[in-house]
């Protein structure tokens, strides 16, 4: 989740203690410097059930307007400062590197796309050294890039290094994709959008989801909400809520037509040995 957002700003503290409250604990992930610094000093006002990542996501690598469902927020560019990074690292509350990976989507008008690709591609090698060199796992977005980021796990991998590994967060791909995840040893994240009604545009991806969860080991599976993001049934239209992950688990029972209570159980173990809290 992300309640370190301006969406949490004026109540994050309630949303902690109300998730605490449901059983419910959480990694707040990190965007860019401020949003990670941030997440690391919330982590620090709780002696457990609040974590951090810590991470640069792509669409911050430039000064463009970024457009999604929810919301739409210009993003400021930022270079990749590893030091700056290491110094969060320090800190034993943050679990994971990331939010990283790669998406074109949100390229900056009239930008060359080899050079898009580039830039992105040398910020997120640099994220995976520092996942290697502190021994933490990745969360890793791919927005229709699965197949670029594979390759470039699979060369960490080959070279011995990533003994961690990551998760496909918010995964909207199809079984042969989920399959080279699990197959280099990654985990793959499902969010709220499982849960949504497909339109007719959607249907084929909306299938490939559902293909994916029926046939991918339940322990090879993780649930989030990305928070304040993607809401789930029947919440949509709210700002979304840590304790809201419950209906993502609730639909991969559905899917896979076992009891809530295993998918819950099977899921946190998992959350917890790969972020090792």
């Amino acid at each position: 989740c992300h309640f370190n957002f301006n969406a949490f700003r004026e109540d994050w503290r309630d949303i902690v203690k109300q998730s605490f409250e449901r059983g419910v604990w959480m990694i707040n992930v990190g965007s860019q410097a401020s949003t990670s610094k941030r997440a690391v000093e919330m982590a620090q006002d709780f002696e457990s059930g609040v974590y951090a990542s810590v991470g640069l996501h792509p669409c911050h690598l430039y000064n463009v307007e970024v457009t999604e469902a929810e919301e739409s927020f210009q993003s400021r560019a930022e270079e990749f400062d590893a030091s700056v990074y290491r110094k969060f690292l320090q800190d034993n509350k943050v679990v994971a590197i990331g939010e990283t990976g790669l998406d074109y989507h949100f390229a900056p008008e009239h930008a060359d796309l080899d050079e898009v690709k580039r830039k992105q591609e040398q910020a997120f090698q640099a994220q995976l050294d520092l996942a290697d060199e502190f021994d933490k796992p990745v969360i890793i977005h791919a927005r229709d890039t699965y197949g670029e980021i594979i390759n470039i796990l699979k060369q960490y991998i080959d070279a011995g290094r990533l003994k961690k590994r990551g998760v496909a967060h918010c995964f909207l791909g199809n079984y042969a994709q989920a399959k080279d995840f699990i197959d280099i040893g990654c985990l793959i994240s499902f969010t709220g959008i499982i849960t949504f009604k497909p339109k007719k545009s959607q249907l084929a991806r909306h299938a490939d989801m559902m293909e994916v969860i029926k046939n991918i080991p339940l322990e090879k599976i993780m649930i989030e909400t990305d928070a304040p993001y993607l809401t789930p049934e029947p919440y949509r239209g709210k700002r979304n809520l840590p304790w809201y992950v419950e209906e993502v688990g609730k639909k991969i029972a559905e899917i896979k037509k076992i009891d809530f209570e295993k998918v819950a159980d099977v899921t946190t173990k998992t959350a917890r040995e790969f972020f090792g809290i």
